[in-house]
């Protein structure tokens, strides 16, 4: 006779089981929900960087193409043939941390997979042993000889209401364990699919690289046609150098008039001079980029790209871009000064309080002196020399101190 202690048993088995399988379902379903999570705002962020840098890369065969179109074998070229090279390594180095992203997910569902494929297993063997524990029990007893050998009325009941609930319960553990293998099979699609999207990048990559490789080699041979025109190289060097002792004069000609009629303005200008000033340097690294295109030359001291032993000073940052591209103010002012100056075109001086912003290498200007100009106005377009090549000369200073503008412009170009 199947005694109150088996039908315990039973049930503590039954109950065990059922306590083991909800911690790992409760601890899958969350730990891989929260992956999933940030693994695809990861990608997303991963996917955006991928597009600017095929923007950039664009934007540079645009820029390259042109200094090709007038003339071979340019400083101009070089440098946009640099920025070529720079941008396909940020797209190789975007791919390279999609990789990475896919094998740390490929992993961590490799990890899920082995442990779910451990617990069916170990599931299906306690649930094996609960329903041979359960016949062993019941050996020699049908069903209704096990409830009508009840001592009592209300025993007869609690067996009858538990061979139901006893058949419910293996009902579930029955679904439960197929809940788990059809999330192992949905786990093992998933993996399939990382792996498949991980082989696609891996061919972009290699196409990619092979790319960057050519392109380097082409910057290998400009460096070299370069070199034979060393004579024509220092030639022009030496009249840029000119045109910027030039324009220094000018500049600091211009800015101490300025800050002679600030010393000798009425009390409530000078106000108006701090408060323009303050609002300026509020806004470091916050100022829009006058023009679109990348930083052919940085501020301050560098080696000739070509030329040996020759050092370049620049007080601003040359901005390469395309053909007639639009300057725009970068913050409020008013217009100090509108100058040409040989080789580099027209310059365009703008007061912000103590500090100033030069745009030279202009070919048409919107605008003329005394003029109050806003965040973002059109001041005119970029001038395009013999070779080709569209630069602007930017600078800022404070007084006549210049600063390096890219620690003030949003972001990098």
């Amino acid at each position: 006779m199947k005694t109150k202690n088996s039908d315990s048993h039973s049930i503590f088995q039954k109950n065990m089981f059922v306590g083991r399988l909800l911690p790992i379902l409760f601890f899958f379903f969350i730990s891989a929900g929260s992956t999933t999570l940030f693994a695809q705002k990861t990608k997303v962020q991963l996917q955006k960087e991928k597009q600017e840098n095929l923007k950039k890369i664009q934007e540079a065969e645009k820029i390259l193409a042109e200094t090709k179109s007038q003339k071979q074998n340019t400083i101009g070229q070089l440098n946009a043939l640099s920025q070529r090279i720079k941008t396909q390594e940020a797209l190789i180095g975007s791919i390279r941390k999609e990789v990475v992203l896919l094998n740390g997910e490929i992993d961590e569902n490799n990890l899920i997979i082995n442990t779910l494929e451990e617990d069916v297993l170990k599931l299906k063997e306690e649930y094996g042993a609960m329903v041979y524990s359960a016949y062993k029990a019941n050996q020699g007893f049908n069903k209704l000889t096990f409830l009508f050998s009840a001592s009592s009325f209300n025993q007869f009941l609690m067996r009858l209401k538990y061979m139901e609930q006893y058949g419910e319960a293996r009902q579930k553990q029955t679904e439960q364990i197929e809940k788990v293998q059809e999330t192992l099979t949905s786990q093992i699609t998933i993996i399939q699919s990382r792996m498949s999207e991980k082989n696609i990048l891996l061919a972009e990559q290699l196409k990619e690289g092979k790319s960057l490789s050519q392109l380097k080699d082409s910057k290998n041979k400009l460096v070299a046609n370069l070199q034979k025109e060393e004579k024509k190289l220092l030639s022009d060097l030496e009249n840029r150098r000119t045109a910027v002792a030039k324009l220094e004069k000018y500049i600091n000609d211009i800015i101490k008039e300025e800050m002679e009629k600030s010393r000798l303005a009425e009390k409530k200008d000078s106000e108006a001079t701090l408060r323009l000033s303050n609002n300026f340097a509020e806004n470091k690294s916050k100022l829009p980029w006058p023009v679109k295109g990348f930083v052919a030359q940085k501020f301050g001291r560098q080696n000739h790209p070509v030329l040996k032993r020759i050092v370049l000073e620049n007080t601003g940052i040359q901005i390469q871009t395309t053909q007639n591209e639009t300057v725009k103010s970068i913050f409020d002012g008013v217009v100090s000064q509108v100058a040409f100056i040989k080789y580099l075109g027209n310059t365009l001086l703008v007061s912000h309080g103590d500090y100033f912003t030069v745009y030279a290498g202009m070919k048409d200007v919107f605008v003329k002196r005394g003029q109050q100009i806003i965040t973002g106005q059109e001041l005119g377009t970029v001038l395009t020399n013999q070779e080709g090549v569209s630069e602007l000369k930017f600078e800022i200073r404070k007084n006549e101190k210049p600063l390096d503008p890219q620690q003030w412009l949003r972001g990098q170009s």
